[in-house]
């Protein structure tokens, strides 16, 4: 049906990518040439449409119960089409129980984007989430290798068959199947994209640990890392993708847990409340507006105070780094600098037997 395929991925710590090559690997298998892409900062969005015997393809993880940001902006800036075909795939946080394989959650990762394709008048013949290993570092130490293992083996056969239909002509729409859940659990993903990726960006440092080499930097798929007072630093448009800290070669790259709590503590303790009651003592703020606890406006201005006071936070925490004994309490106080919180990066072996032709 298709005479090649364009596989485009973003993927931080290698389960997009794998998923994104197995499918080429396969396409290849039945005689359709392919290609795989990587979306990084650099990528192009193709200015004029494939034409309809081109596949379209497009692998990437689920960060919030949402697609990543990158992933959106790259979809958004695709030309129209009349009617080509694409698929999507999702790989989302899979874990396992003993013997039984647990789903993640997709959200509005797959519908979101199948939406925007479908506006500018692309044909969507598959779109199917993939339960590779959760990578979220920071929420939890990554699988051990025997469950790893397990769940690549299940994974690559599960795309083994989405491919075979997608070549045969059929259409695979599995996504569908959990959208009364996704859809119930679209709200979170909506404030993660708003607001949660901004928050989550903010808990990264790098610990005394740290030997300069950048690799963190040079690495990064979306530029969000630079230096600031000569220690690498998060900004805004960091993905939470993980590359950075599960690739850093001196495990360097930790999360703040306990600074982050007590930030976080603070900021939606009763200093907001403090702070508001303040400005209304000084005549900053009418007093109509502090004395009311059901105010809208009192509600908003007590939530953006909270929120500058993680932001201002962090930037606090990335200057008292510079002291030595408040990095090593920051970073002993982090559940990442221990050895039981392991890293995760997708193992490379699965990859080794894909032709590259």
């Amino acid at each position: 049906m298709y005479q090649n395929a364009i596989i485009y991925y973003f993927s931080g710590t290698g389960n997009a990518k794998t998923a994104a090559f197995w499918l080429a690997d396969n396409f290849r298998k039945k005689g359709i040439p392919s290609e795989v892409i990587n979306i990084n900062s650099t990528t192009a969005v193709p200015k004029t449409p494939y034409p309809k015997s081109v596949l379209l393809g497009f692998c990437y993880p689920t960060h919030g119960f949402n697609a990543p940001p990158i992933i959106f902006n790259f979809i958004k800036g695709f030309p129209k089409s009349s009617g080509s075909g694409f698929f999507l795939i999702n790989t989302r946080a899979g874990m396992k129980l003993h013997k039984i394989f647990t789903p993640g959650i997709s959200g509005l990762a797959l519908l979101a984007p199948v939406i925007i394709m479908l506006f500018k008048g692309y044909r969507c013949i598959g779109m199917r989430p993939l339960d590779l290993p959760s990578n979220w570092i920071s929420i939890h130490p990554g699988l051990k290798q025997k469950v790893v293992d397990s769940i690549f083996l299940r994974c690559k056969k599960i795309i083994q068959k989405f491919s075979d239909k997608i070549v045969g002509g059929k259409k695979v729409f599995r996504g569908l199947w959990d959208l009364p859940w996704d859809i119930a659990i679209s709200p979170i993903g909506i404030m993660y994209y708003l607001y949660g990726r901004f928050a989550l960006a903010k808990t990264y440092f790098a610990s005394y640990n740290c030997n300069d080499c950048c690799i963190c930097i040079k690495n990064c798929p979306v530029k969000a890392i630079i230096k600031v007072d000569g220690r690498p630093f998060w900004k805004y448009n960091c993905e939470s993708c993980m590359h950075c800290m599960n690739y850093c070669p001196e495990r360097a790259i930790e999360t703040g847990h306990t600074f982050i709590l007590l930030l976080w503590w603070i900021a939606f303790s009763s200093i907001p409340l403090f702070l508001l009651h303040a400005l209304g003592s000084i005549g900053v703020l009418e007093k109509d507006i502090i004395n009311s606890n059901y105010s809208f406006i009192y509600n908003i201005l007590q939530m953006l105070i909270s929120i500058w006071i993680i932001f201002s936070g962090y930037r606090l925490m990335h200057f008292l780094l510079k002291f030595k004994w408040i990095n090593y309490l920051i970073t002993w106080t982090s559940l990442t600098k221990y050895n039981f919180w392991r890293r995760y990066k997708a193992p490379r072996k699965y990859l080794k037997k894909i032709s590259r032709n």
